[in-house]
């Protein structure tokens, strides 16, 4: 919270007033005012709320309101008007008023001062006691068994003859009840020893957004998951069934100036927090992936309907960034010269942007999260995270592990939407960077409205990735590269090789590359010993068939169709078999656009410089592969093909963390890569400071 600083009094019995300030919404305000109120010996209560926009709290010392006999000899007017004061203050003149002012929550003091001395005990005021989870529960069954507020305290107070609760708490719960929600932590305590469990999510029992069926995918705010205002979500569906996994909410324009706001105050702190600090989250955080990666990837493939050894793979290439970040203490070291002039010295340091915001897409739900928001955060920067609205379940349970890792509040936050979410992230002046991954068109329009408000900004966009295959490659060891690579996942990864030229002619290739395609087992990812998942979406299969169809149409060679299949058991699901064409030229739309499906495009050359040329012309260059046991064409190839990422006898993979992930020409836009040396430098920016001391004159 953005806090004033508050002058000391020099009275040890002059209680303060909880310190002014800006905050994300009306629940933090509120928990400001009572846990300052609890170390200063008073109890808060709210006094009124008006449409949920002005909150005022008073100081409730003994639940004595003034007023409060009704009058029998004054008039009716002057009666409500009495009845409205004296619901509206207590015996204590203190008041601090909340109001919402552009979607944040400001808090003012309007009378500091209180007219009684501190409480000794807070835990003896009547309004201090609150309900257990427990409690809460059996609060629930017995008014769903038709019993009285009165009936219930004098239940409870059997097996617990502290309560000091009052019928009026009681209604209270039951009016959360009526509305479902059962947060304890709408009930807790204000004593010292309890109220830190108000900042842990984990406290809570059954979050609202928990409680939806189906789900609702929440935003996280400050710290906090928390359920949209948004009225407008989109179903989450499970590709192999179409059942309706979660919904996601559109967060609104005051839900995302919160998220800003929430990464904007917690950077101060935690870009002086120490590097080995940061480090130490980052270690627990990977073990945490490490205990809960079957979830983790049980969720992916119910979103995405990848294979759950897919699955388990893109989790462990995103841990393996998480790893990486945490010895990322050396590489953030800057330089020193010293006495580059008579008693002059001079250094570089690294030091973080502040907050940024990584975009993600569909294809790999974990392993591009972790690509950004572990290394952004270890470089000290705050982060908003924006998920594929088609499977942002996995990103939820990061950001539920890294909080659990002890990332500070605010400094990791998620916002969920479509065109309005990624124009008020292109346009935020508080934002100062951008990752983004995910298609041409939306790339190329974040790219140039980012750049136009001066940000920082990498943009990872389409693919069509080539093997080239000579006629001495050895051949099971080709298949197999080619069958995996092509076809796994779905093809649906912008490092999948989704075309293949055969140098010298197909011929002695197309059978056995059917044989092994038709050996792939087509399934819902989570049966067994499955290959191939159905694809994220209807619209998905329309567009990949459609892709197939203007192939065939324009003279390519239908070698193996997939896109009648049928898998028994889950007729509705988004399949495509692993499918062949052959004969295909670069002047084809199939070719020229990326399919993002199992299907195999086969080209062929006369010879390796044909087939460089091939590759070179594509649009898109992210990576390329050579097949063969030359190492003389293997060194012509890596020299002159214009690609990002060369692969020689091996298909094109993510590259370790540590070594750097490359594209090239329009499928990378930006200064500064992924991974590596330059990932951190894209989330840090160099001072250089230059210094002098010299001895005071006597």
């Amino acid at each position: 919270m953005d806090l004033q600083i508050c002058t000391e009094l020099d009275d040890p019995q002059q209680m303060l007033p909880p310190p002014p300030g800006t905050f994300v919404d009306r629940d933090e305000l509120i928990q400001h005012a009572g846990d300052f109120a609890v170390s200063q010996g008073y109890v808060v209560t709210i006094k009124q709320s008006k449409r949920d926009r002005v909150v005022i709290l008073g100081c409730d010392r003994g639940g004595v309101y003034r007023n409060r006999q009704k009058h029998m000899d004054e008039s009716s007017s002057e009666h409500s008007r009495r009845k409205k004061t004296g619901s509206r203050l207590t015996n204590c003149p203190f008041e601090a008023v909340g109001k919402k002012d552009d979607g944040l929550w400001v808090l003012t003091i309007k009378n500091g001062t209180h007219n009684h001395e501190p409480l000794k005990d807070i835990s003896e005021h009547p309004s201090a006691r609150r309900f257990s989870e427990r409690e809460v529960l059996l609060i629930k069954e017995m008014t769903e068994s038709g019993l009285k507020p009165r009936q219930i305290l004098k239940r409870l107070r059997q097996s617990n003859p502290d309560l000091l609760s009052t019928p009026k708490h009681v209604y209270n719960v039951k009016a959360k009840l009526r509305q479902g929600n059962v947060a304890v932590r709408n009930f807790k305590s204000l004593s010292k020893q309890k109220s830190f469990v108000r900042n842990n999510y984990s406290a809570v029992t059954e979050p609202s957004w928990r409680q939806c069926n189906p789900q609702r995918v929440p935003n996280l705010i400050g710290g906090r998951f928390v359920d949209s205002q948004s009225f407008t979500s989109i179903d989450v569906l499970n590709p192999a069934t179409q059942q309706v996994v979660s919904q996601v909410p559109l967060t609104t324009n005051e839900e995302f100036k919160a998220a800003v706001f929430s990464a904007k105050r917690a950077f101060p702190l935690w870009r002086n927090t120490p590097i080995t600090t940061r480090q130490r989250i980052m270690f627990k955080f990977q073990e945490l992936i490490r205990r809960d990666i079957d979830k983790l990837a049980m969720c992916i493939t119910s979103e995405h309907g990848k294979a759950l050894k897919d699955a388990y793979g893109d989790v462990l290439r995103g841990l393996e960034v998480v790893e990486h970040a945490c010895g990322l203490a050396m590489l953030q070291m800057g330089e020193f010269v010293s006495n580059v002039t008579n008693g002059v010295d001079s250094f570089s340091i690294r030091e973080p942007l502040g907050v940024c915001a990584g975009i993600c897409p569909f294809d790999f739900p974990a392993m591009i999260p972790l690509w950004m928001f572990p290394i952004a955060v270890t470089c000290g920067n705050t982060f908003i995270l924006k998920p594929s609205e088609k499977d942002p379940g996995a990103s939820v349970m990061l950001a539920e592990l890294a909080t659990e890792a002890g990332l500070p509040n605010g400094v990791l936050n998620i916002v969920h939407g479509t065109d309005d979410i990624l124009n008020a992230i292109s346009d935020d002046d508080d934002i100062k960077a951008i990752s983004f991954v995910g298609p041409n068109a939306a790339g190329a329009y974040i790219y140039s409205r980012a750049l136009g408000t001066g940000k920082r900004i990498q943009s990872n966009v389409g693919a069509k990735n080539h093997a080239v295959v000579l006629p001495d490659a050895s051949m099971d060891a080709t298949l197999n590269a080619l069958v995996a690579a092509g076809f796994g996942a779905a093809g649906q990864k912008c490092m999948a090789l989704s075309t293949v030229v055969f140098v010298g002619g197909i011929s002695l290739w197309e059978d056995k590359l059917v044989e092994r395609a038709k050996a792939l087992k087509v399934n819902a990812g989570t049966e067994p010993d499955v290959d191939l998942g159905p694809v994220i979406s209807k619209q998905a299969k329309e567009q990949i068939c459609r892709l197939i169809q203007t192939g065939v149409e324009s003279g390519a060679k239908l070698v193996l169709d997939g896109r009648n299949i049928v898998v028994p058991g889950y007729e509705r699901g988004n399949f495509i078999g692993p499918t062949i064409l052959s004969d295909v030229t670069a002047d084809m739309e199939c070719y020229k656009e990326e399919i993002f499906g199992p299907v195999l495009l086969c080209m062929q050359a006369d010879s390796i410089e044909e087939a460089i040329n091939i590759v070179n012309k594509n649009k898109y260059g992210n990576g390329a592969s050579i097949f063969t046991t030359s190492g003389v064409a293997a060194r012509k190839f890596q020299t002159e093909i214009e690609v990002g990422q060369v692969g020689i006898n091996v298909p094109i993979s993510v590259p370790s963390p540590f070594s750097l992930f490359t594209s090239s020409r329009p499928s990378f836009a930006g200064d500064l890569s992924f991974d590596g040396k330059v990932g951190l430098q894209f989330y840090t920016q160099i001072k250089t400071v230059t210094q002098q001391w010299k001895d005071l004159p006597e």
